[in-house]
């Protein structure tokens, strides 16, 4: 079991804007392939391959998307909890210090 435990904020943060902006990488390179076409390629077995290949490669950016923005606002509102509790418990510390239960009289 951990002696204490330890939240660094700076490094929260830090992560949350990596998912933001792979989030936000994701987008471009969705909306840079929107642009691209699929016929012509080949045969129309392949061309049909290609465009089931950018349905399935678009919806499951988006999803994944979705789901990293999801999590960068998970660890934002923990982030937040933490913060809160952690001045909660300082405050509540200090006031038992120099209430009656801190030992001095």
């Amino acid at each position: 079991m951990a002696d204490r435990l330890v939240v660094d904020g700076g490094e929260l943060a830090h992560f949350m804007k990596l998912l933001n902006k792979s989030s936000t990488s994701l987008k471009g390179l969705r909306k840079a392939l929107s642009d691209a076409t699929v016929t012509g390629l080949g045969t129309d077995d392949l061309d049909s391959a290609c465009e089931d290949f950018q349905d399935d490669w678009k919806y499951g950016t988006e999803e994944i998307g979705k789901q990293t923005e999801d999590l960068a606002k998970i660890i934002g509102e923990s982030k937040k909890s933490y913060e809160e509790v952690d001045k909660a418990l300082e405050e509540a510390l200090r006031k038992s210090k120099h209430g009656n239960g801190g030992g001095k009289k």
